[in-house]
């Protein structure tokens, strides 16, 4: 992720509620670029060799005068892809710097910047995050770590984004726990861990309501890498500890379908999941392969899940205030500057492709009527009291005296998948 400014982009597919505006497909870009901490696969280094990906903007004298140059090629290239929102993390913007304050003034310094180019382009902010896990302070954690002194610092770093969130009003702010976990169970307290981040989490909504921030709180959850196990590691973990500590309605969701393929899940099941329960809130869109066990961050180019995808927030009736954005890099190999153009545009029309693929599934409403049939005993008869949550156990066993053995129905699981490829 290092020096990476355009590798992680991707789009948002926004609506206020209608098939007319899903399919007016919107998109927002991540700048991702670590400046000066240590995360170099975003240049094409990796383990075994060197950095590939050698750009212009990366060029300069000094760490703030690399991110204007960022922060400028940025811009030119939203504009020239057309895209309307990007993302980014407080360090992706502006390099760390010796003292928290120093931090902050080089914040301040080059978010002046990107206000007037929002202001000059039209280009909005999806969403925001800090930082939270590549600096050696945070090796431990951050809001988990075992150290105040740790603890505290993280808290500080979340109130000046919190601030800049405001500043350019984005409209989301994420929340990623990459060193929100452990190793070894060993040296660790999990049960006071959980409940440090639960406050963690209360202070900065307290934050936001204290100086009128108006955007949508995220957490994007992620199996493992870098810790061991960590405490997000899918859909259904965050949301029970989210409602454990009473923070459901502070909280929503913002699902990379690459770590839910880590958690061992398919592409689509968090997305999914997050869905039926009320939380997704918003889409990293990428992909990684499922025969490597690790994060790739590619561009997505499986329209059998990008279909599936859509689908889903067709369903829920859109994403607004959140979008679909690519946190992908192009292959180490891929070091033309037109690749950076070639897989954002491809990754763009696959999901735009898998809109379309979608929409139409809704619309026709074949496989939708046939999973309704599969439900149907349920609406009548015993089966409406277990829907209605007034059934016993003894209204089973009434039913089964009467009924007697049930019969056996066919999933249709094969026909289910022949309808769904039609759309493909």
């Amino acid at each position: 992720h290092s020096l990476r400014p355009f590798s992680s982009a991707g789009f948002a597919g926004k609506n206020d509620g209608g098939l007319a505006a899903l399919l007016c497909v919107l998109l927002a870009l991540l700048l991702r670029d670590r400046c000066n901490l240590a995360r170099p696969w975003g240049q094409g280094a990796d383990p075994f060799g060197s950095a590939t990906l050698l750009r212009p903007w990366n060029e300069g004298d000094s760490h703030m005068e690399r991110a204007k140059k960022r922060l400028s090629a940025a811009f030119e290239f939203f504009t020239k892809l057309g895209v309307k929102y990007y993302t980014f993390h407080d360090r992706d913007m502006a390099p760390e710097g010796h003292t928290l304050e120093e931090s902050h003034r080089n914040l301040d310094e080059v978010t002046d910047l990107a206000l007037q180019f929002q202001n000059q382009t039209g280009v909005k902010v999806l969403w925001i995050t800090c930082n939270l896990f590549a600096h050696p302070r945070y090796m431990n954690g951050a809001a988990t770590n075992p150290d105040f002194h740790v603890f505290a610092y993280a808290g500080a770093q979340v109130k000046k984004g919190l601030e800049i969130a405001k500043k350019l009003n984005a409209e989301n702010f994420v929340f990623w726990g990459g060193r929100e976990g452990f190793m070894s169970s060993l040296n660790t307290d999990v049960r006071t861990e959980l409940k440090h981040m639960a406050s963690f989490f209360r202070m900065a909504v307290a934050y936001k309501e204290k100086i009128g921030l108006k955007c949508q709180f995220l957490i994007e959850p992620k199996p493992k890498e870098p810790c061991k196990h960590q405490y997000d590691y899918d859909a259904m973990s965050v949301i029970g500890f989210l409602k454990h500590f009473g923070l459901d309605k502070d909280f929503k969701l913002n699902i990379e379908p690459n770590h839910t393929t880590l958690a061992g899940h398919s592409y689509e099941h968090d997305i999914i999941i997050a869905s039926e329960f009320g939380m997704l809130g918003s889409v990293d869109s990428n992909s990684g392969s499922p025969d490597l066990g690790w994060d790739t961050d590619q561009f997505p180019m499986d329209i059998h899940n990008t279909t599936l995808v859509m689908k889903t927030v067709i369903d829920q009736g859109g994403l607004q205030p959140g979008g679909l954005n690519f946190d992908a890099k192009v292959r180490r190999e891929s070091t033309d500057l037109e690749d950076l153009f070639i897989a954002h545009i491809s990754a763009m029309d696959t999901f735009a492709r898998g809109l379309r693929n979608a929409a139409k599934i809704v619309e026709e409403g074949h496989l939708q009527n046939m999973l309704r049939e599969r439900y149907l005993s349920f609406s009548h008869g015993t089966g409406q009291k277990v829907e209605d949550g007034s059934a016993s156990l003894e209204d089973l066993e009434e039913f089964i005296k009467q009924n007697g053995e049930p019969k056996v129905t066919s999933g249709k699981q094969e026909k289910y998948e022949a309808m769904f490829n039609h759309y493909l």
